[in-house]
């Protein structure tokens, strides 16, 4: 069986390694990696693929940054040949970028069978580019891995046949369990006992500089009392500096390694975020997260887990920070099959698959 990983996005590439790790032990397959270069410089992508210990990409397709349109689009352009030439058994696509959509739109055209990697997930807001590309792969996909009950539910709820779905747990966490030990001996250097750490990016917090300013000042407030400490996404640093927007008292750094990341994580005292991959980190952590948003795809990190949603309201964000310096923190609890044992899983799964997809229904597949 030949298969072939598309990722494009740093998220991806933590969801990737663990099934490409436990796919090289089954010697009857045989793997290829796609780039699309949605993230491209030394941090954001390079880096990743060290430390996570992926194979170099087969081929980079250097799409490069642009609107959602034209991502998409370099995309499925640069992608088909290589599809074409290589005809995998199939294709797996990994969480919801412009690279997800994309390749399942590519596949689709082409017979080519595609397996979605945390499948099932839902905000329910369509104002959210990722949520479109969500609902999109879903749909498309013959063969759907959710990390968490509620993706099961939306899928049935939608019309996806319960045969091709398949609750194996969450990759990300995989990633998190392989290499907290590496983060569990980065030094302090320096590092405050207490501090907020603090990631942004999404356009709907960024893009307008009202919401930037807003949520700026909010964070200069917190860190009267807490240290800031932000990796700034290239794409939020852009924003900052076109606004003019004032930054001067938070802890700027340039985008992080995964091994380093983890460790601040592990160490914050709170964790300020709009990113939904960082939601399920902290989670597991149990580390206190505050999301800068007003919905989730990952509604168990808020029920089980350590996250509360905060939307925009400064109120609620600098209340909720007082509860967690007055060690009135969520304890949360780690969710089902979130136990590093994922990627396993759903090669388990691929291994069962007939090479010829018309030979038998994906109906008795075994998951382990």
């Amino acid at each position: 069986m030949h298969v072939l990983h598309v990722v494009g996005a740093r998220p991806n590439f933590m969801k990737a390694a663990p099934v490409i790790r436990a796919l090289n032990q089954r010697p009857q397959v045989r793997q290829s990696l796609v780039h699309t270069g949605q993230h491209y410089d030394a941090n954001m992508s390079a880096v990743f693929f060290s430390q996570l210990d992926m194979p170099a990409p087969d081929v980079n397709l250097e799409v490069g940054s642009g609107s959602h349109a034209r991502q998409t689009a370099e995309t499925m352009i640069r992608l088909e040949p290589v599809l074409l030439e290589r005809r995998p058994d199939i294709v797996l696509v990994y969480g919801d970028v412009n690279s997800t959509v994309a390749a399942a739109l590519v596949c689709s055209k082409l017979l080519i069978r595609v397996g979605h990697v945390e499948a099932g997930l839902r905000s329910f807001d369509p104002s959210m580019p990722e949520e479109i590309n969500r609902i999109v792969t879903d749909r498309l996909a013959n063969v759907l891995f959710t990390p968490s009950a509620d993706g099961d539910e939306n899928l049935q709820r939608e019309g996806v046949e319960p045969e091709k779905i398949y609750l194996v747990g969450n990759v990300m966490i995989d990633s998190l369990v392989r290499l907290l030990p590496a983060a569990m001996r980065c030094p302090k250097n320096g590092l405050p006992d207490r501090f907020a750490l603090v990631t942004l990016h999404r356009p709907s917090n960024v893009d307008d500089p009202a919401t930037l300013k807003t949520i700026l000042d909010s964070l200069l407030t917190v860190s009267e009392e807490l240290d800031v400490i932000f990796p700034v996404h290239p794409r939020t640093r852009r924003r900052i500096s076109e606004f003019g927007t004032n930054a001067v008292k938070l802890h700027l750094l340039d985008p992080l390694p995964y091994i380093e990341f983890l460790a601040l994580q592990r160490r914050a005292t709170a964790v300020i975020t709009d990113s939904g991959g960082i939601q399920e980190e902290t989670t597991y952590l149990r580390v206190p997260c505050l999301t800068l948003r007003g919905n989730t795809e990952r509604p168990v990190t808020v029920t089980a887990g350590t996250n509360t949603l905060i939307g925009t309201d400064n109120n609620k964000l600098h209340s909720e920070l007082a509860k967690i310096l007055e060690g009135k923190t969520k304890s949360g609890s780690i969710p089902p099959l979130w136990d590093g044992n994922a990627g396993e899983r759903i090669a388990e799964i691929l291994c069962q698959l007939p090479v010829n997809p018309n030979e038998s229904s994906t109906r008795n597949l075994v998951v382990v």
